[in-house]
């Protein structure tokens, strides 16, 4: 027995010398940086980034030691360090923001950047980025200007409001209408319609933060006029409609028309605000019931919020019209400049609104518009295609099939809608579709589909139309042999 554990503790004291000699083989950080290997590295990225991706390998490598990694002195000499250290270097360096291929089939994709931008709003982001603009000056008089200006007029003649105001996004339009009209006074919501939306934003927090008070009426899946009318008292300042434009609540439900709230609260003298959530201002047959902003004005709404990004088709930005009086008040207040955008939204939003002057083009020009609304026998036919280029690069690598599936609106809006689609079906020969889908997710450009069955599903409705090539190779890299490397000995 005692030779037994004496053996034992021979082994770790071997284990632990060896890890020693390791840690001493270690090169500094100015080794890694004098080495040959390492020259292009410094000269490319400069010497800062250089030494740090330089000590982060060694780090790296000292925890790899420690922890009882398995490596020899030869994964410690510079040039090898040097190797890692380069690849920590590229890795920083490299945007992280970066375009995709979106083939989930959700066409107003959250977590992938929502709507794309149409070309005119691209370029006209270009055009004042390379350029000093009149961003807040007045060329005709002369003198400082206002920034709302630029984009005022086109949304009063889209929409027939009196007035319009754009923010950074749409939960900075509710935030600054509660502030402007409710601060320390009371704001009344459905129960049914205090939502969150993605990133935990709920409606009573950002109420909160306004200062305004929130008081409930009504329950989850029913709301009088009648509850409002009790509800309303002397420190009432606001009704707000909320649009549930992320859930719908079905079944035995009742809710109250916003025309009826409007002529409710004018009667008492309140504010009505309604938060569209997706902004529509196209007929398309795919947004059904979506209420739009037209509706919400001509029922009488002093405030419309909605988004930009969203149904619009636009950039991230949050719109809101509605008479005069009210939105002076909005630009007047002090948050305004908090939440105010910059002349690379003004310009693409102002060139995406343009579009919506001629409602054919907009659909036409407008990305999300364009694959919210595509012929069902055009994107079969498009589906097709890329079935067989896709087929002919993968080879015996996978097979790919086309099938009839089901894609989504998404951003939040119309969250019963499936839309009728056709998806290229990838079966993986040799490997599973999860790691098919982390590899695609690795090419340049990334690429992300969804898995359904044990099968990749790569939508064609928001594969756009210049990426299908890119599509193709990065399948037949993700696929090569390669890539995949020799099948599994079966040992069984």
């Amino acid at each position: 027995m005692a030779a037994a554990d004496n053996s034992g503790k021979g082994s770790a004291g071997r284990a632990g010398g060896d890890r020693k000699q390791l840690l001493r083989s270690l090169p500094s950080v100015e080794e890694v940086l004098a080495s040959a290997a390492y020259a292009e590295v410094v000269e490319k990225f400069g010497r800062r980034l250089a030494t740090n991706a330089a000590r982060e390998a060694i780090d790296g490598l000292r925890a790899d030691i420690l922890g009882g990694g398995d490596m020899n002195a030869d994964d410690l000499q510079p040039a090898a360090v040097a190797a890692r250290a380069a690849a920590a270097a590229a890795r920083t360096a490299r945007p992280s923001l970066r375009p995709l291929v979106n083939a989930t089939g959700v066409v107003v994709h959250t977590n992938l950047g929502r709507s794309v931008l149409a070309p005119e709003a691209t370029r006209a982001v270009e055009a004042v980025s390379l350029s000093y603009s009149n961003l807040e000056y007045d060329l005709e008089a002369g003198r400082r200007g206002s920034r709302h200006d630029h984009i005022t007029r086109i949304i009063v003649e889209l929409t027939g409001a009196e007035d319009a105001l754009v923010v950074n996004n749409n939960a900075a339009a509710v935030l600054l209408a509660l502030a402007a009209f409710a601060a320390g006074r009371e704001v009344i919501v459905s129960r049914g319609e205090l939502i969150e939306i993605g990133g935990s934003f709920r409606i009573p927090d950002i109420m909160a933060s306004s200062t305004a008070s929130l008081v409930e009426v009504g329950t989850t899946n029913k709301t009088k006029l009648s509850d409002y009318e009790q509800a309303i008292g002397d420190r009432t300042a606001m009704l707000l409609h909320v649009h549930t434009s992320n859930y719908a609540v079905v079944g035995f439900t009742a809710g109250v028309a916003v025309d009826e709230l409007a002529e409710l609260g004018h009667r008492h003298g309140l504010v009505i605000a309604h938060d569209l959530g997706s902004g529509v201002l196209a007929d398309i047959p795919a947004f059904g019931d979506e209420p739009s902003v037209f509706d919400s004005l001509r029922a009488g709404v002093d405030v419309v919020t909605f988004s930009g990004d969203k149904l619009l088709g636009g950039p991230q930005a949050g719109i809101v019209v509605g008479n005069a009086e009210h939105i002076g008040r909005m630009k007047a207040h002090p948050l305004a400049r908090a939440v105010r955008v910059d002349k690379m939204t003004l310009a693409a939003l102002q060139a995406t609104l343009a579009l919506y002057l001629k409602p054919e083009e907009a659909v036409e020009r407008i990305p999300t518009l364009r694959m919210l609304a595509e012929d069902q026998g055009a994107l079969r036919d498009r589906a097709s295609a890329m079935v067989e280029q896709l087929q002919s690069a993968v080879g015996d690598a996978g097979e790919v099939e086309l099938e009839q599936a089901a894609s989504k609106v998404g951003g939040g809006a119309l969250p019963l809608l499936e839309l009728d689609s056709w998806v290229c079906a990838v079966s993986p020969a040799s490997i599973s579709v999860d790691e098919l889908a982390a590899r695609l997710r690795d090419t340049d450009p990334p690429v992300i589909g969804r898995i359904h069955k044990e099968r990749l599903l790569l939508d064609a409705r928001t594969v756009l139309p210049d990426q299908v090539d890119a599509l193709v190779s990065a399948l037949e890299q993700a696929l090569s042999p390669a890539a995949v490397g020799p099948p599994a000995e079966n040992n069984g």
